[in-house]
């Protein structure tokens, strides 16, 4: 059976972390690992992460709960803390207020895989954003091709970072590149995406929706130093003149739609 771990970087997240553990808990999947990373948060979040730890040992439904909280250097720092802990054949990161479509998404994600087939090096679906009631809003903007490559993100981060399951070996040999603030996971699917390819590793896509996404983020509420950095990102993989391309493009089309 294919083991996943479940990534939860938290700080004062009190409110929106229930949600997100109710959700985990319920998962119908047997192999889970869900590893909480909390930044010494101070509004009841390591109290509410501990509650569930217990009660999921209590539960003895093969989950494994670890809930860690000590001082960290910003959520990328967290990120890869949470990669090296990982024990799973393959990880994803859910931040707190997000969840899980159903109760069966974990065995939906793992059973696109064949019994003895060689893991594929991402496994990948898609995306609707919830308010912070968890009510749908929209299906993400951005879809998923049913052919992914690492070069798929000249077009923008077409797979959302939450609906991204990485293969454990291929994270814990490219972490998060702490020199971007706003990027990071942008850059770390690519460089997870280019490992794989250099494997002969194919990437597969679910065909489904794996996640519901809390509305806003740290990005959205960065806007303009979140396009800089992304713009840098983007021209360390692709090159100048295709990121220029790309983004003459975006602001046609963006003139077109109006």
């Amino acid at each position: 059976m294919i083991k996943i771990t479940i990534i939860t970087c938290t700080y004062q997240a009190a409110h929106e972390l229930p949600r997100t553990v109710e959700s985990v808990l319920s998962q119908t999947h047997a192999d889970v690992e869900h590893i909480i990373l909390d930044g010494l948060s101070t509004d009841g979040t390591v109290e509410i992460a501990r509650d569930y730890e217990r009660h999921s040992a209590a539960a003895d439904n093969g989950h494994e709960v670890i809930v860690v909280s000590e001082k960290d250097r910003g959520l990328y720092d967290a990120m890869n803390k949470g990669i090296q802990k990982a024990t799973g054949d393959y990880l994803v990161f859910l931040n707190a207020g997000d969840v899980f479509p159903s109760p069966d998404t974990l065995e939906l994600v793992a059973s696109s895989v064949g019994d003895g087939e060689e893991l594929p090096g991402v496994l990948y679906g898609n995306t609707d954003i919830v308010d912070d009631e968890g009510h749908f809003l929209r299906h993400r903007r951005l879809q998923p091709p049913e052919r992914l490559t690492w070069r798929s993100f000249r077009q923008g981060m077409l797979v959302c970072h939450q609906a991204f399951y990485a293969r454990t070996d291929l994270a814990k040999a490219n972490p998060y590149n702490m020199q971007y603030r706003f990027s990071a996971d942008v850059d770390w699917c690519i460089r997870v995406m280019k490992a794989a390819e250099l494997q002969g590793l194919p990437l597969r896509n679910v065909d489904a929706v794996v996640v519901n996404y809390l509305d806003g983020g740290m990005t959205v509420k960065n806007h303009r130093a979140s396009l800089r950095e992304r713009f840098r990102l983007m021209r360390h993989h692709y090159g100048l003149l295709p990121t220029l391309a790309m983004h003459a493009w975006f602001v046609l089309r963006s003139v077109l739609k109006k």
